[in-house]
């Protein structure tokens, strides 16, 4: 039986799929793409001499040189090779930047190595193309684990074995306190993490950043409380009675970068700024957050919270500068305890 003659629409369809075929290979034979669609050599061959003659017309509505596909042609007749020289249309699509690509690049990295993700290929592909789509090379970037992926790993191993974890907890007053909970369920905010635990020592569900957790160990003991047993609000943040509130004047760009914290918000004096009230469980955290927003958020009240900043400014320069001095000499034939 003789194999049935493409149609238009068949031979349109193929086109479209041929296209994007030798995009992304960039340089590909006939005998390659026939195989590959399971297409005769031939009909490769005039599909690609049609793309040729194909394109989008100018300003002027007439096709000029710059409007049409080109290919290597020698390559083409003398090697049977596909190789596109000049893109129409497409070339206008936007691309990653080299650091763009490289910075999506580097969180796919991230997400590879943790301990839930399984799907490596996949990542892994997805790597691959946004390498080949970049505008220019990416840059070359690797993610390293650190400390607070380690522990992220065991609070993982810990919620799944459903036994209670031990650690030292910097709190936001700056005190360390050994803290042994029942792990319930972890969370992630921007680029923290978060365990969500009932406390022992508080008698309550407690909300940890990992990046504040040191000297972690699993206890050979089973939780007390359950997920399903006590009720996790759907926010990370929540307000109480005991909460201070603090007004500041901020960049309207720069609030969803303290979204959670803010309980209200009014136009500020130019149209970029507002005026936001801040719900805070400890004022000594205030400092930390203000910092991470320099030179875009300013303390308007109360007059405590303002001092805080003060206070806060004043030992970050006493640090800077006295790791700026130099140390004193030691004369010869001097020792030293």
């Amino acid at each position: 039986m003789n194999p049935r003659t493409p149609g238009a629409r068949d031979k349109l369809a193929f086109l479209l799929s041929l296209v994007p075929y030798l995009l992304d290979r960039r340089h590909s034979t006939v005998a390659e793409a026939a195989a590959h669609f399971d297409v005769p050599e031939d009909q490769v061959r005039q599909s690609v001499r049609l793309i040729a003659v194909s394109g989008v017309p100018g300003e002027s509505t007439q096709y000029q040189h710059n409007d049409l596909f080109d290919i290597d042609w020698d390559a083409f007749e003398e090697h049977d090779e596909i190789i596109i020289t000049h893109l129409v249309a497409i070339d206008d699509s936007p691309r990653f930047s080299s650091r763009e690509a490289a910075a999506l690049i580097a969180g796919l990295q991230y997400l590879s190595a943790l301990p839930e993700q399984a799907d490596r290929d996949v990542v892994g592909g997805l790597m691959a193309k946004l390498t080949r789509g970049a505008s220019e090379a990416p840059l070359q970037v690797a993610v390293e684990q650190g400390a607070a992926d380690e522990t992220l790993s065991e609070i993982r191993e810990a919620v799944a074995s459903e036994r209670q974890i031990e650690f030292t907890y910097i709190n936001a007053r700056d005190e360390r306190e050994r803290r042994r909970v029942d792990p319930l369920r972890i969370d992630s905010l921007d680029q923290n993490w978060y365990i969500r635990a009932w406390c022992h020592l508080r008698s309550g569900v407690r909300t940890f950043r990992l990046d504040r957790i040191s000297d972690l160990t699993i206890i050979d003991a089973e939780i007390t409380h359950r997920a399903s047993d006590v009720t996790l609000p759907d926010t990370l943040f929540q307000a109480s009675d005991a909460d201070i509130t603090v007004t500041v004047d901020i960049a309207k760009d720069a609030v969803p970068l303290i979204d959670e914290y803010i309980a209200s918000t009014q136009a500020g004096e130019s149209p970029d700024r507002v005026i936001a009230s801040l719900r805070l469980a400890h004022i000594a955290g205030l400092g930390r957050l203000i910092v991470g927003l320099p030179g875009v958020a300013r303390v308007i009240d109360p007059p405590e919270a303002r001092q805080q900043i003060a206070d806060w400014a004043s030992r970050a320069l006493s640090r800077y500068e006295n790791d700026r001095r130099p140390s004193a000499s030691v004369p010869p034939g001097h020792a030293v305890d």
